[in-house]
Order: C-alpha cells, then structure tokens, then sequence
C-alpha cells in the first residue's frame, strides 16, 4: 500500500509543481502588467503638468508627410 501511494505521489507532484510555476508566472506578469498601468497613469499625470514640452513628430508621421508630398508632386 506505501508503494503504491509512493507511485501516486511521483506521478501527480509534476503536476502539482506545474500548477505553482504557472500561478507564479501569471502572479509575476499581473503585477507588471499593474506596474507598467500604474507608469502609465504617472507619466500622463507629469505629461498634463508639463504643458511646456515641445512636441517631436514621431517618425510614423514623418514617414507618412513624406509620402503625401511625393504624392501631390508626382501627380
């Protein structure tokens, strides 16, 4: 009976040290997600106060000026 229960033990702790790992790796990437929120909310907050920064077009934009006035030229 101890053997047996001993094979039942070793075939379900990989699984039960499965479930800690995955709850681990999910508690770990909750809270950088929060993190990451909360950075978010704090930068606009100093973005807000701030007013005075000047604003750089991002390289999207300037990709996309830069079509459009090829555009109207070659037409």
């Amino acid at each position: 009976m101890l053997a047996t229960f001993g094979l039942l033990v070793l075939m379900v702790l990989p699984s039960v040290i499965g479930i800690v790992r995955d709850r681990r790796i999910d508690r770990q990437i909750r809270e950088a997600r929060e993190g990451r929120i909360q950075e978010g909310r704090s930068r606009e907050k100093e973005a807000q106060k701030s007013s005075s920064r000047s604003t750089v077009p991002s390289t999207a934009t300037w990709y996309a000026e830069g079509r459009r006035s090829k555009k109207l030229v070659n037409s």
